[in-house]
């Protein structure tokens, strides 16, 4: 019997217009995307750690209230950086057109009111958005890392020395997930502004040198927003071949003072990725972090970007994953920031042994992580008698001089005691 409820009908309809339509390659379409809407029950976890708080880039945040005294600053900068070029907005425009597609596809979920097909003034919407983000956070990065002489010093916002104390604001908007501009867009707009003379490293050395100043950058290769080139700039090292590993014994790793009471000792990596996480002859290397304001919104979303992107990984969860165990109380922070490996610019221990939790909350291991085969080692060596027996005689006799100088007229009064017991039976 035909259904007799227009509104039923009408979804019959479309549900049959839609199966039409329905990719028949699903792992492409899901491939095309890379920025995502982070759903309630992660940013229920810190909710000011994924909403930006400075500036909006792309279209997910685009005209919220407390943004948009950024607007007159993003319309400004457009304008600086079409005179700087000598190019009017046309090729900029035309360019960013014949990818308008792909840029859309970047985007997870997308309200009909930024696709195409909507008139011609809300056809060049989303490219309008586009361009005027992305040419404002090319900008910022150039003002924050290069001296553009073009503003002046009274610009509240792009000159050069007024960027450097904005920075801290706006940094922690750049890297969250659903704040994100597709490299695309970036690589587009340079590729116009300099008739194609710069190389495809371009904006992530840009990018890379705000982060790690004063420090060599190497090749990264292609990016799919800044989240992501922070993301592999933190694991740049040779990964080891690994073996098959079981999971064994991963929730048994002990906190980094516990090691210390095993005899394991705790050194600083030659590398600073996240990757460098390595275990032999007693000694376990870890690289260095370092805790700041920006820290946890900066996880927080690199660890959702790892959750949600199809096929790119799981080493910075694995890591927070690894560090949970690592640090369990304020002991652990004191002494790896003793050791350099944890460099503490918030100043508490206390506020660093809640982050870890916070930031592991939900969080899993992949069955092949490296950090299996570590941490199966560490316990292997922890529970020899002999390293066990090393380790209680270190912590008992060798933790301070008085112990040692006791156990030195110990041995030497058994010493004495067993001569005299010697002389004793030759005599008899």
């Amino acid at each position: 019997m035909p259904p007799s409820d227009p509104n039923e009908t009408n979804w019959i309809v479309q549900i049959n217009e839609s199966l039409k339509c329905m990719p028949t390659d699903e792992l492409q379409y899901w491939k095309k995307r890379s920025i995502y809407r982070v759903p309630a029950c992660v940013t229920d976890l810190n909710r000011k750690a994924f909403q930006p708080q400075a500036v909006s880039f792309g279209p997910y945040h685009h005209g919220k209230t407390h943004l948009r005294t950024m607007e007159d600053h993003k319309h400004r900068a457009l304008l600086h950086f079409l005179r700087r070029s000598g190019k009017p907005l046309d090729p900029f425009l035309k360019s960013l057109r014949e990818v308008a597609r792909d840029l859309e596809e970047s985007y997870d979920t997308l309200d009909l009111e930024w696709k195409e097909g909507g008139g011609d003034g809300e056809a060049n919407r989303f490219l309008k958005v586009m361009i005027t983000d992305g040419c404002f956070m090319l900008e910022i990065l150039r003002s924050a890392t290069q001296v553009v002489d073009d503003y002046e010093p009274d610009d509240p916002i792009l000159y050069t020395h007024r960027m450097l104390s904005i920075m801290p604001y706006i940094w922690p908007d750049m890297l969250m997930l659903e704040n994100q501009l597709p490299m695309l867009v970036l690589d587009r707009l340079v590729a116009v502004e300099s008739d194609g003379k710069e190389d495809d490293e371009y904006v992530n050395r840009l990018i890379l040198n705000y982060c790690f100043t004063g420090k060599r950058t190497v090749r990264i290769g292609k990016c799919l927003h800044v989240l992501d080139v922070v993301r592999k700039s933190l694991l740049l090292h040779e990964k080891p071949k690994l073996d098959k590993v079981g999971c064994e014994g991963l929730l048994l790793v002990q906190s980094a003072t516990e090691l210390k009471e095993h005899g394991i000792q705790l050194k600083k990596s030659n590398t600073g990725s996240l990757t460098d996480i390595s275990f032999a002859g007693g000694v376990l290397s870890l690289p260095e972090i370092v805790v700041e304001e920006a820290t946890e919104s900066m996880f927080l979303n690199l660890i959702a970007f790892e959750r949600f992107h199809v096929g790119t990984g799981n080493e910075v969860t694995s890591y927070i994953y690894f560090m949970d165990y690592i640090i369990a109380n304020e002991c652990d922070v004191t002494l790896l920031h003793t050791l350099g490996i944890v460099l503490n610019v918030l100043g508490s221990d206390k506020e660093t042994t809640k982050l870890f939790p916070l930031l592991a909350k939900y969080t899993t291991i992949e069955p092949n992580s490296s950090l299996i085969a570590v941490c199966n080692e560490v316990n292997e060596y922890c529970n020899k008698p002999w390293n066990k027996w090393r380790a209680n005689l270190i912590q008992t006799y060798f933790r301070s001089p008085w112990a040692l100088l006791s156990l030195v007229a110990a041995i030497f009064l058994f010493a004495l005691t067993i001569i005299q017991t010697t002389y004793t039976v030759l005599s008899y």
